[in-house]
């Protein structure tokens, strides 16, 4: 299932989740360097925030990864800030080390040269040079989390491309992937209808869109 969502784009996938009636599209949040391939993989979810106190609290992310799966994304929940990272050079060494499929961040991150060198995925809403330590640390992780207006549950699944970010539920995956296949599918006969000449106004009428019905 994680192989033909990634044979998808998020714009097709956020087209399916519409047409269900189901919220998982985000906005705001790209990739940070410029990713090749899309991202796809089940969800590993982390909530940082400001430290509840002065004593020392986990650094963000490093537990998640030591317990994700290869191919797992981490999802990194810091309420949109753009002021401080939560995801830096360290994390993405033992991460590519790991095999982790990539991280998505509502926030920001730093040292993404080196991210891009080690060709790990990082999707968020800024660079910033600014470290998260002694500002934010790690509150929860494998826990639901609100993320750009969407909330995300640990093993939902995430297809990240140079369009953005959608989350599927896990448990609507599959109905989810057989309509955006079929929105693929519609819109690249749209595309050739174009081509043969077709006017566009015929072409884009609403009648040529799959609906919620199409999903099997």
């Amino acid at each position: 299932m994680i192989d033909r969502l990634r044979a998808l784009d998020s714009c097709a996938v956020s087209d399916a989740l519409d047409t269900l009636g189901l919220p998982g599209a985000t906005t705001g949040i790209g990739p940070l360097w410029a990713v090749r391939e899309p991202v796809a993989g089940r969800v590993r979810t982390v909530r940082a925030g400001p430290r509840p106190s002065d004593r020392p609290g986990q650094h963000i992310a490093a537990a998640a990864i030591e317990a994700a799966e290869p191919g797992d994304v981490l999802v990194i929940a810091n309420d949109g800030r753009t002021d401080v990272s939560c995801w830096g050079g360290i994390l993405t060494l033992a991460a590519t080390r790991r095999s982790l499929g990539g991280v998505v961040i509502d926030g920001a991150c730093r040292d993404i040269a080196e991210s891009e060198a080690h060709g790990f995925p990082v999707f968020g809403r800024a660079v910033v040079p600014v470290s998260a330590r002694g500002r934010i640390v790690q509150l929860a992780m494998d826990e639901p989390v609100a993320f750009a207006g969407v909330t995300v549950h640990p093993g939902d699944a995430v297809l990240a491309d140079r369009n953005g970010v959608v989350f599927v539920p896990g448990a609507e995956l599959g109905r989810v992937i057989a309509l955006a296949e079929r929105i693929t599918a519609r819109e690249a006969a749209m595309a050739d209808a174009v081509l043969a000449g077709q006017p566009v106004t015929e072409v884009m009428h609403d009648t040529r869109f799959p609906a919620a019905g199409d999903a099997s």
